[in-house]
């Protein structure tokens, strides 16, 4: 089975976001995703309740989804880890062991241009900014998942 972690800053706008679009892009016995924070803000929390809207205009169920802090463990368990954006790229990498670690970490809209952008966190915009960043994360996850 190969795992896939999403990553952003609190674990309740992006990247639960895209635990779920990439969940829904693959088959659960083949493929693990889940999802966590670089920050420890919001741990045990349900996501935002604007990705759970946004989530459930797609279709998507995130409301089992709990806020977790990315850990060290991370590199062991998982085969690739996306970062939503360079500051988590970063601060990822700040905790990697090996360059085996530093090798499964990626930007995760690269793999829909390698012009490493970010997905911007839409905590503090407005409901378009979660419309936006479900956008990007589909169009990224749709590649990642025929990788897979």
């Amino acid at each position: 089975m190969k795992k896939v972690l999403m990553v952003c800053l609190g674990n309740i706008c992006r990247s639960p976001l895209a635990e779920a679009i990439l969940q829904s892009k693959v088959d659960s016995k083949e493929v693990l995703v889940d999802s966590a924070g670089t920050a420890a803000y919001h741990i045990g929390n349900l996501p935002d309740k604007r990705s759970i809207e946004v989530a459930e205009k797609y279709g998507l169920n995130i409301n089992n989804q709990r806020a977790r802090k990315f850990v060290e463990a991370d590199f062991d368990e998982f085969d690739f880890i996306y970062a939503m954006d360079k500051s988590n790229y970063n601060n990822i990498l700040l905790l990697a062991k090996n360059a085996d670690d530093k090798q499964k970490v990626k930007l995760i809209l690269n793999e829909i241009s390698q012009d490493n952008h970010s997905v911007p966190d839409p905590y503090y915009g407005g409901d378009q900014g979660f419309e936006n960043v479900y956008n990007m994360l589909d169009k990224a996850c749709t590649v990642i998942a025929n990788k897979l």
